[in-house]
């Protein structure tokens, strides 16, 4: 029997299309499960979607959409990432499906049943963009670090989970769990402070799954979202290894361990918790707006061109990452490297042949060692030690000059040599090193074509087919007929009201031309009553209402905040024009 492997991604919130970040983390767990392979392992590739967060409805609202129709779209822009860039998942994962639904149920049965979980009262600060908790250590001046944002404060029932109860059993299993060593010595120091046990309810809640024996609460999306490595696998359990991002890595290494713990099903083997891709420094999220959309990037360039950009990213450290970026590594690495030696040696051997002999080239290939970093999963030192090789096989071509020599011998050990590297980097750039396989798989050479056209800069088009898209993109790119659906108008705000409790929160009455509009806004630290009233301001008028602290909140004003949201600026239009005004 073969040996088996099973593999999988975090699943990724569908409140936006996906982002860069998504795309490298689907990348590197897809390159894994292809060097698997390789090996003759019978592989498991779970991935898939959450659409059950809370964070999800939001998003739905505020699109003016049903959830479902909403998820649904969102979801598929997911599978698409996946299609394009050639990630091999055996199962795409959906948490509304019934059958998952199912395994969450029986989990926090048998957790229920073991005496694991009671009902209190919680109170603290909570981040919508994260779906938890937050602890005073958890934050930055604050702000939640991960979404620069300050966490709401909530007061609710809730039922918990008793996870103090496995302290000491999770500093153990952490140990040989949680790579890299960094990663898991975070986690073992806090795990020596006292733990308090983990709200795993949502009350009010309309989306999501009942809980057990209390339809008043839904699962808390985070004890849901976890489980789908079960109910995605079934048989297949335990996990060989979850891939995952740093900012989760509480939820995998402690909470998700805890829980299995406590339900007595066996733990996963490994956690790889891979660091972020940056823009200038700053992590790219949808949440903070400047992330960059994968599909656009590879419709433009290509999946395996965007696939050995990103690989060559640091896996267990924070790397930058850009367009020209992922240009320049096309160009010199892809198109002058490996594509150059490629072209070179399949002209030379349909001119010449090749004769069998002793590959002395091949024995100056580090096999080992990148076997060894696949095992720790350095998927990017292991793409790094493949180029040193083809770096090696241009210093042997150019230096054995066979166009001169006709020497069939040096051709011979050059092809069976690019083989070899066809093969290392079918995990990487599978596209590709196929294409190169299959112009060296016969005695019959031909010359190659072009495998990777250099990119010339000043002549690309963001989009051949289409009107220019923006790759680097705010939340995400909208079509004009979205943009038009938007009812920008003018209103003067006429009364600034207090609301009891709310640090942040003004509730503003408007008069937008037609009855009074009430809306709520978080300005507060940023205006006194007295700056606001009178002024007039541009709103969207037709967003779904919603309540914010009890109060139905009509509409949403616009604003300009920096960075990190320490200063913000009302938009406002010239005083002389009428409230009631479309802007557009």
């Amino acid at each position: 029997m073969k040996e088996k492997f099973y593999i999988t991604t975090a699943i990724d919130y569908v409140n936006a299309e996906p982002h860069i970040g998504h795309a490298f983390e689907k990348i590197l767990t897809d390159t894994i499960a292809r060097w698997h392979r390789l090996q003759g392992k019978e592989v498991f590739f779970l991935t898939g979607v959450d659409e059950n967060a809370q964070k999800n409805v939001q998003a739905a609202e505020a699109a003016g959409l049903p959830t479902k129709k909403f998820i649904n779209q969102n979801t598929q822009s997911f599978i698409n990432l996946c299609k394009i860039l050639n990630i091999g998942y055996d199962k795409f994962i959906r948490t509304t499906a019934k059958e998952h639904t199912e395994v969450v149920e029986e989990v926090i049965q048998k957790i229920i049943d073991n005496g694991d979980i009671y009902k209190g009262e919680y109170e603290g600060e909570y981040c919508v963009g994260c779906e938890s908790f937050k602890t005073e250590r958890d934050l930055i001046d604050g702000k939640c670090p991960e979404h620069n944002r300050i966490p709401e404060h909530r007061k609710e029932s809730a039922y918990f989970f008793k996870l103090g109860k496995y302290q000491k059993k999770l500093i153990k299993f952490a140990e040989n769990y949680i790579t890299p060593k960094e990663k898991k010595n975070e986690i073992t120091s806090r795990l020596k402070e006292p733990l308090n046990d983990l709200c795993i309810s949502r009350a009010g809640a309309e989306w999501g799954i009942d809980f057990p024996g209390d339809k008043n609460f839904k699962v808390y999306v985070w004890v849901d979202a976890l489980i789908n490595y079960l109910s995605g696998a079934k048989e297949r359990w335990p996990a060989d290894v979850h891939v995952i991002g740093k900012g989760i890595n509480w939820f995998h290494s402690v909470i998700w361990p805890a829980l299995l713990m406590s339900a007595k099903i066996e733990l996963p083997k490994k956690l790889l918790v891979h660091g972020y891709i940056n823009l200038a420094g700053q992590k790219m999220s949808k949440s903070l707006g400047n992330v960059i959309n994968p599909i656009i990037l590879t419709e433009k360039y290509g999946a395996d061109t965007v696939r050995y950009a990103l690989l060559r990213c640091s896996v267990l450290e924070d790397s930058d990452f850009s367009e020209q970026i992922l240009i320049e590594r096309h160009n010199n690495e892809l198109a002058n490297k490996l594509g150059n030696l490629v072209s070179r040696t399949s002209a030379l051997a349909e001119k010449y042949g090749t004769e069998r002999t002793t590959n002395t080239l091949i024995k100056k290939l580090k096999l080992k060692e990148i076997e060894k970093y696949f095992e720790e999963f350095k998927t990017d030192k292991a793409l790094n030690e493949i180029f040193a090789f083809i770096d090696i096989c241009n210093e042997f071509i150019q230096s054995k000059k066979p166009w001169e020599t006709h020497d069939k011998k040096i051709l011979y050990q050059l092809v069976y040599s690019i083989k070899e590297i066809a093969r290392l980097l079918f995990p990487f750039i599978p596209e590709s090193a196929e294409k190169i396989s299959q112009v060296f798989k016969s005695d019959k050479i031909k010359k190659a074509p072009i495998l990777f056209e250099k990119i010339d800069i000043p002549k690309q088009n963001l989009n051949k087919s289409e009107e220019p898209k923006e790759i680097m993109e705010g939340v995400t790119t909208i079509n004009f007929d979205d943009f038009e659906k938007i009812d920008l108008r003018v209103a003067e705000i006429q009364k600034v009201e207090e609301i009891p409790k709310a640090d942040k929160l003004y509730k503003l009455i408007l008069n937008d031309g037609e009855d009074g509009r009430t809306i709520c806004a978080g300005i507060k630290e940023f205006y006194s009553s007295k700056e606001l009233k009178g002024k007039k301001i541009i709103i969207v008028a037709n967003l779904k209402p919603r309540k914010l602290r009890g109060i139905e909140s009509k509409g949403m004003l616009l604003a300009a905040s920096n960075k990190d949201h320490t200063k913000v600026s009302l938009i406002s239009p010239d005083q002389d024009i009428e409230v009631g005004s479309i802007v557009g």
